[in-house]
């Protein structure tokens, strides 16, 4: 049985996909952000702490 994970994460992108990678630019958009000041919030889950981790040089992340 999979346990929902209640703890959630505020995610801001701070800069620019310009220049990124095909990888890092996918995580960013799987995340859900689109633009530079733009926040979401998502699970705690280790698939998302996965794509916060690789592009980490281009979010400000908050626990809620």
């Amino acid at each position: 049985m999979v346990k929902k994970s209640d703890k959630q994460l505020k995610v801001t992108l701070i800069k620019s996909t310009n220049r990124r990678i095909q990888k890092h630019k996918a995580c960013v958009s799987g995340l859900g952000l689109r633009r530079i000041g733009h926040s979401v919030t998502v699970g705690d889950t280790p698939e998302n702490r996965g794509m916060i981790n690789k592009v980490s040089y281009l979010l400000a992340v908050e626990e809620d």
